[in-house]
Order: C-alpha cells, then structure tokens, then sequence
C-alpha cells in the first residue's frame, strides 16, 4: 500500500516514516508538512492511505485538506494521526467520512492495524471515546444521511408512541403528510412495516434526537 505522510513537524514525519518502512507491506510515497503540500502531492503520487495530522498552525487545516483530497481522488483513505481525544474532533472526523482515527501514543501494532484494515476497506476508530459512543456517533451520522430532519422527527414522534394526527398537530402539518413521509422514511429504509420503523429507531438512536 502506498503512504502518504502529512504533518508540520519533521521528527514526527521522520519518525512515522521509519516506522512504515520497517512493515512489509508499505510503501512511503511522500511527507507533507502543511495541507496544501499535501494535496498536491496526492495528485501526485495517488497514495492509497494518507495518514493526516488534524494541527497543522499554517495554511488549511486537516480536515479541508482530508475532504480536498477525498474529492480530488475518491479511491484515496485517510487516516488521522493526531493528539486530539476530545470528542468535538472525533465527531467532526465522523462527519467528514475520515476512514481511520488513531492517536499519536498509540501503539506500533496499532498504526499497522489500522493501515491494514483501511486498506481493506474497514473503519477504524481507536480513541478513549467508549466503544458504544463511538457506534452511536456512527449511527447518527448514516441515520443523517438517509433521513431529513423533518422525516427523522416523525420517526422519534413514532417511536414515542404518537399517532399520525398527534404528530400533524405537533408539526403543525395535515396527517396527510404525515402518512406520506412515513411511506417515504419505510422506501429509504427498505422496511414495511410499524414495529420495524420502531427497531431502526432503537438500532439507531433516533429517540436520543431533539
């Protein structure tokens, strides 16, 4: 697999370099020291992974380089080393379909694990952020993506046992409109009936959304 390493301090890079050459199956394509060099040395090199620090003082930040880069050359991973633990930054990552996130005192096993399992096309998210709250983040993000806001609502009113006219006089809507997004919300979903609506909202934290 081909690497690319983009972070502003040299030892850090240098260090990370020295540590991918010694795995059997990587190959070091380039070092970048701000965003911008790192963008167009993907262009360049067309990395398969590029292991991206989220600090970096000068030019675009981390995630404006990792979101460039992934519109740039959509086969490309990224993979963010950094000292950031904070969930603020692990949500954000979430946000913008970052592949990996690892912590820059992890282990060495742990930089090649998560390099393997990008790789192969799988996520990985090694943080302190309890496993549980990193797949509920996960589930809000896809849930996000498949649902407006207005149809993620009538799907928590559901679940909270509101009945379509309950739902319409809430919304200020008809309950015309209500049974026409729950058609809709049941098609995205692939499902057909009540109580399945139910587990996905249960499966899917929606009931913890306002």
């Amino acid at each position: 697999m081909k690497v690319l390493i983009v972070d502003d301090h040299d030892l850090i890079r240098k260090g990370i370099r020295l540590l991918l050459e010694g795995f059997p199956d990587v190959e070091v394509v380039g070092e970048a020291s701000s965003g911008c060099d790192a963008i167009t040395l993907a262009l360049k090199h067309h990395p398969d992974i590029v292991l991206l620090d989220l600090s970096m003082p000068t030019g675009l930040d981390g995630f404006t380089t990792a979101k460039t880069i992934m519109d740039e050359l959509r086969g490309v991973k990224i993979i963010v080393l950094t000292m950031h633990d904070e969930e603020i930054y692990v949500q954000k990552a979430i946000q913008y379909n970052i592949h990996g996130y690892l912590l820059k005192n992890s282990q060495t096993n742990d930089l090649y694990e998560a390099l393997q399992a990008v790789y192969h096309g799988k996520r990985f998210y090694r943080t302190h952020i309890p496993q549980e709250r990193l797949e509920k983040m996960f589930a809000e993000k896809e849930m996000k993506s498949l649902l407006t806001n207005r149809e993620r609502e009538i799907v928590r009113l559901t679940f909270l046992g509101y009945t379509n006219n309950q739902i319409a006089n809430k919304l200020k809507i008809s309950p015309k409109t209500v049974e026409n997004h729950k058609t809709n919300i049941m098609q995205k979903l692939g499902i057909k009936e009540k109580h399945e609506l139910i587990q996905y909202a249960l499966k899917n934290y929606i009931a913890d959304l306002v």
